[in-house]
């Protein structure tokens, strides 16, 4: 069998990067890792090829090379998975495909000659052995959870990596929190399935033998849904890993705000090499924390919280949300001074949006308040129900925190605040890698001389290289995820 894997391409977001990925010579943030995985669960005697649209083009002759065209996609790569699946039609190609997107909307494509569905451990050996029988069906479907200590190393050989900033790794799938608006638990379930310690050092044995050096970043939707493992068997294998090898990888992933209560946690966390974390804040009103059912950020000081974790040496990064039903009409105002004060710099605030299959989807259904499918993406001012706020004024407001948080004025004084406080545990957070040392040039050029922020560039620039050098790397980096953030809000004005 020859066997196409394509990954669509995602649109120009907060979340893609495409602004800051062109400071530093490269296409994409991450490889498609479930893909990689996919392609492992394959026979071993297929050929197999894959096509990361974000990092290369998708020609005919590659499609009509192909048995079977592999596709996976999350709900934010929609528009390019329906091109993608009209140009295999055109061509008579027969399609498979899977992931979050098809799993969350396969009524939506039938059109596609085989819809495998739901965790591929579980669901791609039916398909593999219907299709040795020569008996294949339209839909494969499980209810039941795959036992990832049995999933195997992702296929990095199918992947350049130098077309990507960071690699990445999965060690758990599932969150234990039930936020009414995240589709995550529908897709993997409240009880996080966890990778063994030996599989977690295995995928960083093929990275680091692969020669990648640099960024890894642990996919995980809650990397301490189980705290307990973690402390006890695989933050500890990651530390003595990181020290035999003199810390080829630093680390970044996502978690709870709850990471603020255990510190030691955090302390080994720090210690395995991790630098910056992710982190749902959502909201600063506690009114609409309890209308969502986030838990974990109510009755506490969400401040302290943050400020806690940046004293460890964690960078913060935050995603907000606006348009709960229980959002007064100051939230605008007081989520960009709380963002201002929490020292978050890299801080995304979208529009909330009802994904399929959620809490909030159904509620909203029964109130007759759903007006079509969720994007993927909130950050487009599009709204896929009626908001309890009046349309016009919560989209103003919105757009007025993104002018206000981006605008190189409250964006560097954001960062100066934050590298004034912030103290890594180690003694000098620089990663030396030509592309980053292009990417300062290009800085200097873009921003320090023809771009609308250069005074608070060049006056960033040398307070860092006078009081924080040791950060001046972490500086440049923001310098440039402010000028991506100002690209795609200026884009919706």
């Amino acid at each position: 069998m020859n066997i196409l894997m394509v990954y669509p391409m995602y649109p120009d977001t907060f979340w893609g990067f495409r602004h800051a990925l062109k400071f530093v010579s490269k296409k994409a943030s991450f490889p498609p890792l479930g893909l990689l995985t996919v392609a492992s669960l394959l026979p071993k005697d297929w050929n197999k090829k894959l096509i990361d649209l974000n990092a290369d083009q998708l020609i005919e002759e590659d499609i009509l090379w192909a048995d079977y065209v592999f596709i996976s996609a999350m709900s934010i790569q929609s528009e390019s998975a329906k091109q993608v699946i009209e140009k295999c039609k055109s061509l008579n190609a027969k399609i498979v495909a899977g992931g979050p997107l098809f799993t969350s909307s396969y009524e939506d494509y039938p059109q596609i000659d085989h819809l495998v569905l739901n965790e591929a451990e579980i669901t791609l050996p039916l398909f593999l052995r219907d299709l040795s029988d020569g008996k294949t069906k339209h839909i494969y479907t499980s209810e039941t959870w795959a036992d990832i200590t049995t999933t195997p190393l992702p296929l990095w050989n199918l992947v350049s990596k130098q077309n990507y900033t960071s690699m990445n790794i999965q060690y758990s799938r599932g969150c234990p929190f039930d936020c009414d608006f995240c589709d995550i638990t529908v897709l993997y379930g409240r009880k996080p399935r966890t990778k063994t310690k030996e599989q977690v050092l295995a995928e960083l044995d093929e990275l680091y033998f692969s020669g990648w050096r640099g960024p890894v970043f642990f996919v995980d939707d809650n990397f301490i849904g189980n705290k307990t493992k973690l402390k006890n068997e695989i933050l500890p294998a990651i530390i003595n890993w990181n020290e035999d090898r003199k810390s080829p990888f630093y680390f970044n992933t996502e978690v709870s705000i709850n990471l603020a209560d255990d510190e030691n946690l955090l302390q080994l966390m720090v210690t395995a090499g991790f630098e910056a974390v992710f982190i749902g804040i959502e909201s600063p009103n506690e009114e609409s924390l309890v209308e969502c059912n986030k838990t974990q950020n109510r009755n506490r000081d969400l401040i302290a919280s943050i400020k806690k974790i940046q004293e460890f040496g964690l960078e913060v990064q935050g995603g907000f949300i606006v348009g709960f039903d229980n959002d007064p009409p100051s939230i605008f105002e007081k989520l960009s001074n709380f963002i201002q004060e929490s020292g978050i710099v890299t801080a995304m605030v979208g529009l909330l949006n009802a994904p399929k299959g959620t809490k909030l989807q159904k509620r909203l259904l029964r109130e007759g308040r759903m007006l079509k499918d969720f994007t993927g993406n909130n950050t487009d001012f599009s709204i896929n129900f009626i908001p309890n706020m009046d349309s016009i004024e919560l989209l103003k407001g919105y757009q007025k925190v993104l002018d206000t948080i981006y605008s190189p004025k409250f964006y560097y004084q954001r960062v100066t605040d934050f590298l004034r406080n912030f103290k890594p545990k180690k003694k000098k957070v620089f990663h030396l890698n030509p592309n980053y040392i292009l990417a300062l040039f290009r800085s200097m050029f873009k921003l320090g001389v023809v771009g609308e922020e250069r005074f608070y560039y060049w006056k960033l620039f040398f307070w860092t290289l006078l009081r924080k050098p040791q950060l001046f790397s972490l500086a440049i980096l923001f310098t440039i995820y402010g000028y991506h953030f100002r690209k795609i809000s200026n884009g919706f004005c």
